[in-house]
């Protein structure tokens, strides 16, 4: 049989409880043992001899036979009496309290006035509770509160707007003067020679025309902020009538634009802030009244 580690650990604890059990009954052997001794008397030992009546002499025999005399008893000593304490000093009587005097009753009629004029619990109550009321915010008045936030914002922009547009007209009469002077001037000067096709010919050339409309593109895509209601690739079919020049004098947003306010309202002031548009180099193809499919991109 193999002997496993709980077994060694087993006959271990045993081998100790039996141990300790020899010990335990040792000690109180030895304990047991001392208590049983009886321990000597100290001092030096006393002797004594029994001798009978009759072994004494006749003297010591009549000695013995002779009754005690009786010791005389002395008189008890008188008691003395204990002297009496003086006696206390008599207390004064107390005084008797004197009394407020009596407060007289209220008149009936002064009682009924105080009465009535006392505020009751519920007229006290009423103001308290109009107190609470007034500390507490009306919901009607914050809802109020925000629609004149939003409808003095909506002003701001709309005021925005029309001082964009009255810059673009001052500039536009600007930019009219200066295209008349300069016309003038071209004619003066090349009444003999034949003058190209003016601007706004609507030209010919399908590539140029391209690179125009992408040209307008970026520039007003690069003053445009997309709102979040606007998604990516979406078009927006918009009117710009311009001058020679690329001067913006007016914005007008198609009605079938799918964007929303917020998005019709960017894209006219991203428009009248691209002003002036990209002209040099697109003399051929450029138009006054232009017709611009707008896409909304990130920058």
């Amino acid at each position: 049989m193999k002997q496993t580690r709980t077994d060694t650990w087993m006959a271990l604890v045993q081998a100790l409880l039996l141990h300790a059990v020899l010990f335990v009954l040792l000690f109180a052997g030895l304990r047991w043992s001392q208590r049983s001794v009886v321990e000597p008397a100290q001092g030096d030992p006393i002797e004594a001899d029994l001798v009978a009546v009759s072994d004494l002499s006749a003297s010591m025999q009549r000695a013995l036979q002779r009754a005690p005399k009786a010791q005389p008893v002395s008189p008890p000593e008188p008691d003395v009496p204990t002297p009496l304490p003086d006696p206390l000093p008599e207390a004064a009587p107390p005084q008797p309290k004197v009394l407020p005097p009596p407060v007289p009753d209220p008149a009936p009629v002064e009682q009924e006035k105080v009465q009535r004029d006392a505020p009751s619990p519920q007229v006290a109550k009423v103001p308290r509770e109009q107190e609470q009321q007034r500390k507490q915010p009306d919901q009607a008045e914050l809802l109020a509160k925000q629609q004149q936030e939003q409808a003095r914002q909506k002003e701001r922009e709309l005021a925005e707007l029309r001082r964009l547009r009255e810059q673009a007209a001052r500039e536009r009469s600007l930019a009219e003067q200066r295209a008349q002077q300069l016309a003038e001037a071209r004619s003066a000067s090349t009444a003999t020679a034949t003058a190209p096709p003016s601007p706004g010919n609507r030209g010919t050339d399908p590539s140029l025309q391209a690179k125009y409309a992408a040209a307008l593109q970026q520039a007003i895509l690069r003053q445009w902020i997309r709102p979040e209601t606007v998604p990516l690739g979406q078009r927006c079919r918009i009117s710009i009538r311009q001058l020679p020049g690329g001067e913006v004098v007016d914005v007008d947003v198609s009605a079938s634009c799918p964007y929303d306010a917020a998005g019709r309202q960017s894209v006219e002031r991203a428009v009248y802030k691209a002003s002036p548009l990209p002209y040099a180099g697109f003399e051929a193809v450029f138009n006054r009244n232009l017709n611009l499919n707008f896409v909304a991109e990130d920058r």
